[in-house]
């Protein structure tokens, strides 16, 4: 092994030649050095400054674009989660409520112990559900929509009883009251409308008897009506019914008079509406100021139909004219 050192006497380099394990031991040590440098290197760059193996690079590299990808992935999500949002509100809240269907509910779940991935796998097949789903909902909505063009008719939607001022007064209303015969505070389903006994009662939408009960206690004499659409509106205290169970029955059409049977302390009429079963204030429904004449020309024209015959204008004027010098219908 030849070696190139530097002479202190003669002032040069001069070239000597190894052997034995003098070349061992320096090819050993030279080695030893180079191994200990690298190392040193490696420590200064991947410890100490904190630089990534190269296949940690680009695996870190191959990473960040994924999760570039899933961040635009889930912003857009993010994006379209309002709108969707919205409409599956105005589906549960207006659209299914106005018809009466079940509300649509929402059955996704996230699992926290899911990696990033997963999750966002799972969102985006919650929301594709949740579009479906909704689609599925909206076409049903649609379904009922045109087949219910008689909505507007069927909701009750006018006072029991003919609006003239002196005829009647409204006694206790819906909500918490004091029980008139029991004492102490109860809950008052319906608007009562104090009346002389006899005076018409007739149906505020259009609709099928559902019920009809004679009793000496409770509602007393009491009818039933089922509206659709989640509606039914309750007659109670009556002194005659003049429908039966399965009669259907148009807006206008008398049902029965007013009467004090059941559980009454005077003549009145108690009046429910009720939506799902739960009642609902009926003044809410109702217009207690409409026009005499148009209650009047709405009855007259239930009759004549009843009675197979086409109402006219003269022949609706006509009787308007008879029932006000009668002075009640």
């Amino acid at each position: 092994m030849r070696l190139i050192v530097y002479n202190p006497e003669t002032l040069n380099y001069e070239e000597r030649q190894l052997t034995g394990w003098k070349a061992v031991l320096h090819f050993s040590l030279m080695a030893v050095a180079a191994v200990a440098v690298v190392g040193a290197f490696c420590w200064l760059w991947f410890v100490k400054f904190g630089n990534d193996l190269p296949k940690t690079a680009i695996l870190k590299k191959n990473n960040d674009a994924w999760q570039a990808r899933m961040g635009v992935i889930r912003h857009k999500l993010d994006v379209y989660e309002e709108p969707l949002s919205g409409i599956e509100a105005r589906d549960n809240e207006v659209y299914r409520l106005i018809f009466a269907l079940d509300e649509i509910r929402d059955t996704a779940r996230t699992d926290s112990l899911l990696n990033p991935m997963q999750a966002l796998d799972m969102r985006l097949n919650a929301f594709q559900n949740r579009i479906d789903r909704q689609m599925s909902a909206l076409g049903e909505v649609a379904l009922v929509a045109r087949e219910a063009g008689n909505m507007v008719s069927c909701i009750p939607a006018v006072p029991p009883l003919l609006p003239k001022k002196g005829t009647y007064h409204l006694s206790s209303p819906f909500g918490t009251r004091v029980d008139p015969v029991y004492g102490g505070l109860a809950k008052h389903s319906g608007q009562d409308f104090a009346s002389k006994v006899g005076n018409p009662v007739y149906a505020t939408g259009d609709g099928v008897v559902e019920k009809v009960d004679f009793k000496f206690s409770g509602y007393g004499n009491e009818v039933l009506i089922n509206h659709g659409f989640g509606y039914q509106s309750r007659y109670a205290h009556l002194s005659t019914v003049d429908v039966g169970v399965g009669q259907p029955l148009k807006r206008g059409d008398k049902i029965g008079e007013v009467g004090k049977s059941g559980k009454a302390t005077g003549p009145h009429l108690h009046y429910e509406v009720l939506y799902r079963g739960t009642p609902l204030n009926p003044m809410s429904f109702m217009d207690m100021d409409m026009p005499v004449e148009e209650y009047r020309a709405m009855i007259v024209k239930r009759r004549m139909e009843n009675a197979g015959m086409r109402p006219t204008a003269a022949s609706l004027g006509e009787r308007q004219k008879k029932q006000g010098t009668n002075g009640r219908q």
